[in-house]
């Protein structure tokens, strides 16, 4: 096995970029292990939907990075006392979805630190009942990459802002997080261990496990191609927001001017269908706000930039205009 030195880059985009590259681009000969620390970020499962996972507002108010995985699972919260791991093998149809297999030497590291670490239910590492770790995989048909994440340190109370969904009434087809009750690793410990110690302790009791290891660094091309697929695809706002499942929204709020009740249809993170409801007196037919709305994408910047030269009091009657983006897209209304 080939330990992936990622230089200690703690940027997820690009930590999960590296992950793909190595994925679809390294040798078929060898077998991989890479391990990254990001900065305080949602990690979002390739079929979820991203809107409804995250907290919107306490994210973007503490600037947590929002970056969907190319593999399925819930979502997850890093940050710098998360350490994650990837295993990167051949694509074997016995080892899709066998998590246990590839937790396993993990589970003999964290027991030879006097953890009572096991795996329980598919894919979590459980400690005393508390989960301690969250496990996906994903398959290119030729290869897979196995990760997880080690909770060794994180602010659990970052974990329960970021992720507490805000948006009212969202149906959707994707999948939502499971969301249990969680524990660091460093509590269980009988000693205090730094996160890079724990790290170390992590790759030596791997290395036991398996022949012995050899450590790559990335050429300058392979990083240049690693940081490239970073800006094409890990970047975008449609691979983390607009890949999200088809949703339909019910937002509402009363207003001093009456009830406004905004049904909106979302499908791959652009405004497919808007209807307005309500009980408000208005000027001019909502039709043409309907209609204006209609394709944009449902993202606040996007839709204020729509609504820059619209005078909404023709519509509804006198409310800001703020307010009536805050309930296109913004906090929940009463």
């Amino acid at each position: 096995m080939i330990f992936i030195e990622n230089e200690g880059i703690t940027n997820p985009k690009l930590n999960l970029a590296l992950e793909e590259y190595a994925l679809r681009n390294f040798s078929p000969e060898s077998d991989y292990l890479l391990f990254y620390i990001n900065e305080p970020s949602i990690i979002i499962g390739r079929n979820q939907n991203t809107l409804e996972e995250i907290n919107l507002q306490y994210v973007e108010d503490n600037n947590i990075h929002v970056v969907r995985r190319v593999s399925g699972g819930g979502a997850v919260y890093h940050d710098f006392g998360n350490l994650n791991f990837s295993f990167i093998t051949n694509h074997d149809v016995k080892s899709l979805n066998n998590f246990k297999k590839f937790t396993a030497p993990v589970i003999k590291v964290l027991n030879s630190l006097g953890l009572n670490a096991e795996l329980k239910g598919r894919n979590d590492i459980q400690v005393d009942e508390k989960k301690i770790s969250g496990t996906a995989q994903f398959s290119t048909g030729k290869r897979m990459v196995s990760h997880g994440t080690l909770l060794f340190n994180t602010d659990l109370g970052e974990v329960v802002n970021a992720l507490n969904v805000k948006m009212s009434k969202i149906e959707s087809k994707g999948h939502k997080s499971v969301r249990s009750r969680v524990a660091n690793i460093s509590e269980f410990l009988k000693e205090p261990l730094k996160i890079e110690e724990f790290r170390q302790l992590l790759l030596e009791g791997l290395y036991d496990e398996s022949e012995p290891f050899e450590s790559y660094h990335l050429t300058p091309e392979e990083w240049k191609a690693v940081h490239e697929l970073k800006e094409e695809k890990y970047d975008t706002w449609d691979w983390n927001y607009g890949r999200s499942p088809k949703f339909n929204i019910q937002r509402s709020k009363r207003f001093a001017v009456g009830e406004i009740d905004l049904r909106i249809f979302v499908e791959k993170g652009h405004i497919k269908e808007f209807k307005i409801f309500g009980d408000f007196f208005g000027k001019e037919p909502v039709e043409k706000l309907e209609m204006l709305m209609e394709g944009a994408r449902y993202e606040k910047e996007a839709i204020s930039e729509l609504l820059k030269d619209i005078e909404v009091k023709e519509y509804f009657g006198d409310i800001p205009k703020v307010e009536f983006i805050e309930l296109i897209y913004g906090d929940d209304g009463d």
